[in-house]
């Protein structure tokens, strides 16, 4: 039976413990950041297992299914939160908000590795996630306290920790020059004037004449359909996870209208953005 949540956010810590009782291997429900303190074992992410160690991170959304084999006794916190945290805003400012949550943490949900642990770029940053995953939990426990204000503000700054370790992570493993120029898109995706054949041309030292013919023969599709499949699964995240309308989206993803992104996810998805937002409301 899948695993839900009956608030916006809920936050739980456990103290060096060996064994969690309500993480069954069932789907679950909400967005979740597990912060492992300290501890050794192995986490199971979508039949994928991956050991843990102390201070690590993990990443897990709706749908995703997880289970601990703890080996050594674990602290670890856990941050759960519904798709509604997003999109209970109405005012323009708070479209705004949303827009700026969703830059910041779109790079953890579509990246690769977000099965894989987020490792801190610096002992400072591990000093300062540990800390506000402290005042959150007191805030979220003291029931004297417990501001949505202070709760929000502070995940908002967990999560753009977490999305700037993502970054690092990947610009610390380059591999190839063709998977630099994939992180630079997915970085650059709402900066079209960055995304220019010109522009990448002369960021990687290709002959602008030449870079559309080198990106398809190394990800074997061109260079333009790739950064509107990109852009087609950003949508794809912002209509499920959020109220945002079509056209907002549309907006903020640089398409000229409503029309045209509901005529491109249809190209891409086989169903209009519209019908998709319908079936995963």
């Amino acid at each position: 039976m899948p695993r839900a949540i009956f608030e916006n956010i809920v936050i739980q810590k456990f103290e060096s413990v060996n064994s969690l009782e309500f993480c069954k291997y069932t789907s679950i429900r909400f967005f979740e950041i597990l912060f492992i303190e300290k501890g050794e074992g192995n986490i199971i992410i979508n039949d994928h297992k991956v050991s843990y160690s102390d201070k690590q991170i993990f990443i897990l959304i709706p749908d995703d299914k997880y289970n601990l084999e703890i080996e050594k006794p674990t602290t670890v916190s856990a941050i759960k939160f519904l798709n509604s945290f997003f999109s209970d805003y109405s005012s323009k400012e708070d479209q705004i908000k949303v827009n700026e949550w969703f830059k910041k943490i779109e790079v953890i949900f579509q990246g690769a590795n977000r099965t894989s642990q987020i490792q801190l770029n610096s002992k400072v940053e591990e000093t300062s996630l540990l800390a506000l995953f402290t005042v959150l939990c007191n805030e979220y426990t003291n029931d004297n306290l417990k501001s949505e204000i202070v709760l929000e503000s502070v995940l908002h700054a967990i999560l753009h920790i977490i999305s700037r370790n993502v970054i690092v992570v990947k610009a610390k493993n380059k591999k190839s020059k063709i998977q630099d120029i994939l992180n630079y898109i997915h970085f650059h995706i709402h900066n079209p004037e960055k995304l220019s054949k010109r522009h990448l041309a002369t960021q990687f030292n290709i002959s602008e004449n030449y870079i559309s013919e080198y990106f398809k023969n190394k990800m074997n599709i061109g260079l333009k359909k790739y950064m509107i499949t990109y852009k087609i699964k950003l949508a794809e995240t912002r209509l499920k996870y959020t109220n945002l309308t079509i056209t907002e989206i549309a907006q903020e993803l640089g398409f000229t209208d409503s029309s045209h992104l509901d005529k491109t996810f249809l190209n891409i998805k086989g169903v209009t953005a519209n019908t998709f937002k319908k079936n995963n409301s």
